[in-house]
């Protein structure tokens, strides 16, 4: 079995993982050779599934887990993570 890499990282946009940042991080965990979840307390989501990451519920201050298996897990979740800190490319 690959081995998992996980990291945690806060939601730090003021409107939290709504449409518009569901659609990037779905987006971006497609373009990696991995299977991308996203934890937020006991909910988990496919990565690349928007409607699953809407569904997380994950507003401004929530704990996500990034976790992915595959030949570039280690470069999905780092680029998931700075996406997320980079809030979603918003200004708020």
């Amino acid at each position: 079995m690959a081995d998992k890499v996980t990291e945690t990282v806060e939601v730090c946009n003021k409107l939290g993982l709504h449409i518009r940042p569901s659609r990037y991080l779905s987006s971006l965990a497609k373009s990696y050779d991995a299977v991308v979840s996203v934890k937020n307390q006991d909910r988990v989501a496919l990565a690349d599934s928007q409607l699953d990451l809407l569904m997380l519920l994950a507003s401004k201050g929530a704990k996500l887990e990034i976790s992915a298996t595959g030949p570039q897990a280690a470069e999905a979740v780092d680029s998931i993570v700075k996406l997320v800190q980079d809030r979603f490319g918003e200004k708020d």
